[in-house]
C-alpha cells in the first residue's frame, strides 16, 4: 500500500509541476523573440507584447519553482531505496541542473525584471535570452536523468548500486536526445497555443485599433510557431517510437495492445470494447504500426505474450506487462490532441491570410479551448512514457516495488493529502493570476518598466 500511495503522490505532483515547465520554456523563448523584434525594428507594439506576456512568464516561473522543489524531496522521502541505487548516476546531471541552469535562470530573470530601465536595451535583451537558454538547459539535464531510467547507459553495478562509468555516455544517450527535442517542441506548442488563444481573444474584444493590430501580430506569430512546433514534435515523436521499439519493446506492444507478434501490423485509431482482441468496433490503418516501429511496410512488431516470455526468461518469474488500457489510451489522446492543434493552427493561419481571424467568433472560441490541448498532450505523453515502462523503475535494473522507502501508510497518506490540497490552492491562485494578466491593459506599464521603445538606448 505504501508503494501504491507513493506512486500516486509522485505521479500527481509531477503532472502538476509539468503544467508549468513547458509554459515557462516556450513562453520565455516567445517573450525573448518579441523583445528581439522590438529591439531590431524599434517597434513599440512588440515591446508591449513582450511586457504583456512577460507577466504571465513570471507567474509560471514562480509556481513552477515551488512545485519543482517538492519533487526533489520525494526522492528521499518516498523513494530512498531508488535514490541509493541511482544516486551515483543522478548526482551529476541534477547537480548541474541546480547549480548551473536553475541559478542561471533565477539570476538573469531578476536582471530582466529590475533592469529594464537600468540596463541598455541590448544588455537587457541579452538577459531574457540567457533565461531562455537556462530553461532549455534545465530541461536537458532533468531529461538526462529520466532518460537513464528509460535506457541505462554508461554504468556498472557495484555492491547493489549503479555506478557511473561515463558521464559522456549519459549525455550522449540516444533516448535523451530524442526526448529533449520532443520536449522542447512540445514546450513551444504549449506556449504558442496559450499566446494564440489569448491574443485572438484580446484582438476580438479590443476597443482601439492599435490594440487590435498588436494582438493580431501576436496571434499570427503564435499560430506560425505552433504549426512548426507541432510538426517538429511529430517528427521527434516518430524517432522516439523507433527507439522505443528497440529499447522497450513491451511499451511499443502495449501502445497498440498487440498480444502476438505480427508483420505488417496495423494501427488502431479507435477501439471500442475489449482490447484483448474482441472489440465491438475499431478504426485501423493497415501497416502503420510497422511503419512507426521500423519504417518497414511489413516490419515485425513483437507481441505482449512473446515479450513477456522473453522477459521472464531473462529477469525471473513476474509480470512485465504494464496496464494496457493506460498505455493504449494515453498514447491516442496525446496524438489526437496534437492533430487537433495542427488543424487549429492551419485554420488560424488561413483566417489571418484572409484577414478574418478576429471576425471569426468560432475561431476565437475554439482557440481559447485549444489552449488546453497541449496540456492534455503533455500529460498523457508523460503518463504513457512512465506507465509504459512499468513494472520497471529503472528499465531492466530495478523494479518499482524495490525502490520505495520503508514508510508507513499513514505517513504517505498524510503527505499525499497535504500535497493535493496545497497544489489545488496553487493551481487556483495561478489560474486567477493568469486570468488577470490576460485582461491587463496593454498600454499600462509596470513601475519597473522602461519608457516606450523610441526612448530606449540602442
Amino acid at each position: 500500500m505504501e508503494e501504491f500511495l507513493a506512486r500516486w503522490q509522485f505521479g500527481l505532483t509531477t503532472i502538476f509541476h509539468f503544467f508549468f515547465v513547458p509554459v515557462t520554456i516556450g513562453l520565455c523563448f516567445m517573450v525573448a523573440t518579441m523583445q528581439t523584434l522590438a529591439y531590431k525594428r524599434r517597434d513599440e507594439s512588440w515591446d508591449r507584447l513582450s511586457r504583456f506576456f512577460g507577466r504571465m512568464l513570471l507567474i509560471n516561473i514562480a509556481v513552477g519553482v515551488v512545485t519543482g522543489i517538492v519533487l526533489e524531496f520525494q526522492f528521499g522521502m518516498n523513494w530512498s531505496a531508488y535514490s541509493i541505487f541511482v544516486g551515483n548516476i543522478f548526482g551529476a546531471p541534477l547537480a548541474i541542473e541546480g547549480l548551473l541552469a536553475f541559478f542561471l535562470e533565477s539570476t538573469f530573470i531578476g536582471l530582466w525584471i529590475f533592469g529594464r530601465n537600468r540596463l541598455s536595451a541590448r544588455l537587457h535583451l541579452a538577459t531574457i535570452w540567457v533565461v531562455s537558454v537556462g530553461t532549455i538547459l534545465s530541461a536537458f539535464f532533468i531529461l538526462a536523468a529520466n532518460s537513464w531510467m528509460q535506457h541505462p547507459v554508461g554504468y556498472r553495478l557495484e555492491n547493489g548500486k549503479a555506478v557511473l562509468t561515463s558521464f559522456w555516455a549519459v549525455l550522449g544517450n540516444s533516448t535523451l536526445w530524442a526526448a529533449f527535442a520532443h520536449t522542447i517542441a512540445g514546450a513551444l506548442v504549449t506556449a504558442g497555443a496559450l499566446v494564440l488563444g489569448i491574443a485572438a481573444w484580446r484582438a476580438r474584444r479590443a476597443r482601439e485599433e492599435h490594440e487590435r493590430v498588436t494582438f493580431l501580430r501576436a496571434a499570427r506569430f503564435a499560430a506560425a510557431l505552433t504549426l512548426v512546433s507541432v510538426l517538429v514534435a511529430g517528427v521527434t515523436g516518430d524517432l522516439q517510437a523507433r527507439l522505443m521499439d528497440s529499447q522497450q519493446p513491451m511499451k511499443m506492444a502495449a501502445a497498440e495492445a498487440i498480444y502476438n507478434t505480427k508483420s505488417g501490423a496495423s494501427f488502431s485509431i479507435l477501439t471500442i470494447g475489449n482490447l484483448k482482441g474482441n472489440p465491438v468496433f475499431q478504426i485501423r490503418i493497415p501497416h502503420l504500426l510497422s511503419m512507426i516501429a521500423d519504417l518497414s511496410w511489413n516490419g515485425q512488431v513483437r507481441g505482449v505474450n512473446q515479450i513477456q516470455a522473453a522477459e521472464t526468461a531473462k529477469h525471473g518469474n513476474a509480470s512485465y506487462v504494464p496496464v494496457l488500457w493506460i498505455t493504449y489510451w494515453s498514447f491516442r489522446i496525446m496524438v489526437g490532441a496534437a492533430v487537433l492543434l495542427l488543424l487549429l493552427t492551419l485554420w488560424g493561419l488561413a483566417l489571418a491570410r484572409r484577414k478574418h481571424l478576429v471576425s471569426s467568433r468560432w475561431f476565437v472560441r475554439v482557440a481559447l479551448a485549444g489552449m488546453l490541448l497541449p496540456f492534455l498532450a503533455n500529460t498523457t505523453g508523460w503518463i504513457f512514457t512512465e506507465a509504459g515502462r512499468q513494472p520497471w523503475l529503472v528499465y531492466g535494473l530495478m523494479r518499482t516495488v524495490k525502490g520505495a522507502s520503508a514508510t508507513t501508510t499513514a505517513d504517505v497518506t498524510t503527505t499525499l493529502v497535504g500535497f493535493v490540497g496545497l497544489y489545488a490552492l496553487l493551481g487556483a491562485v495561478d489560474a486567477v493570476l493568469m486570468f488577470r494578466a490576460a485582461r491587463h491593459d496593454l498600454s499600462e506599464a509596470d513601475s519597473t518598466d522602461a519608457p516606450a521603445v523610441p526612448d530606449l538606448v540602442y
